[in-house]
């Protein structure tokens, strides 16, 4: 049975929140993530946004982002995991800001003892533009968090562009893998060093599934059985060629359904 999937929030980074929302669920996906910026959401737009939810019938698989420093949790930052925990979010994608890297994992502490109050899971991504680079820095702090709330986001993308392979993720512990992100890539061609090609890589030129060089099959074999995928499809050609957001999310959703049924059907 292929793996339930959401659209990520970036596949529309132009558009409100109740916009991907509603696209989400014309496009045919049954969970979507939400951009969330807690400075901008009021008591009223946490009751809209859990009403388009509710009656669109989606549930809202992440909520991000949070960038972790060093020091006391912020407010808009403790915020940010209420208001997940308030939509009904799973859980919180969390990234590495702050090049003080212990610091990083008190922060990450602190964040996973406010989820396991809200019931929210926090999910730590590495990327090699971001403090915490790469799946060793990224394993050392859930461990070190010590918390059932703690978390590892698996994006193929950063994976493969820091040096990691699927049998690395298969050693994983499950339990630490609630979600993964999904996406396929051309061949690498930058420095791992290249911070600034690195993110526009990532937020740019990202591919559909089975249109690029990533080896997707294989990831999904690491991953758990039926792991709900998020479709981290960032892509300025996507973005270019379908500017209306349900057309653009319709052709995620049929794109990734042919290659995650093409899978099921081998």
């Amino acid at each position: 049975m292929p793996n339930p999937i959401a659209l990520a929030s970036g596949v529309l980074p132009e558009f409100d929140v109740e916009v991907t929302i509603d696209s989400a669920a014309r496009a045919g996906f049954g969970s979507v993530g939400l951009w969330i910026e807690p400075d901008k959401w009021t008591p009223r737009k946490v009751t809209a946004v859990r009403s388009a939810l509710r009656a669109h019938g989606l549930s809202a698989i992440d909520a991000e982002v949070v960038r972790l420093v060093a020091g006391p949790l912020p407010p808009a930052q403790r915020r940010m995991v209420e208001i997940a925990a308030e939509v009904g979010a799973a859980n919180v994608l969390v990234v590495g800001q702050d090049p003080d890297l212990p610091g990083v994992a008190d922060a990450f502490a602190q964040m996973c003892a406010l989820g396991e109050t809200c019931g929210v899971r926090i999910a730590l991504e590495f990327m090699l533009f971001s403090s915490v680079r790469t799946l060793d820095d990224a394993i050392a702090i859930v461990r070190g968090a010590g918390s059932p709330a703690a978390a590892l986001l698996i994006d193929p993308l950063h994976l493969d562009r820091a040096g990691y392979e699927p049998g690395d993720v298969a050693a994983l512990p499950s339990e630490w893998l609630p979600y993964a992100q999904f996406c396929d890539a051309p061949a690498a061609r930058l420095d791992r060093d290249d911070h600034v090609g690195l993110l526009a890589e990532a937020r740019d030129d990202r591919a559909l599934p089975g249109e690029g060089v990533l080896p997707l099959r294989a990831l999904l074999g690491a991953l758990p059985p039926d792991i709900p995928l998020s479709i981290e499809l960032r892509s300025k050609e996507l973005r270019d060629a379908f500017p209306d957001p349900v057309e653009r999310a319709a052709a995620v959703e049929r794109a990734t359904s042919r290659f995650l049924g093409a899978g099921a059907m081998a």
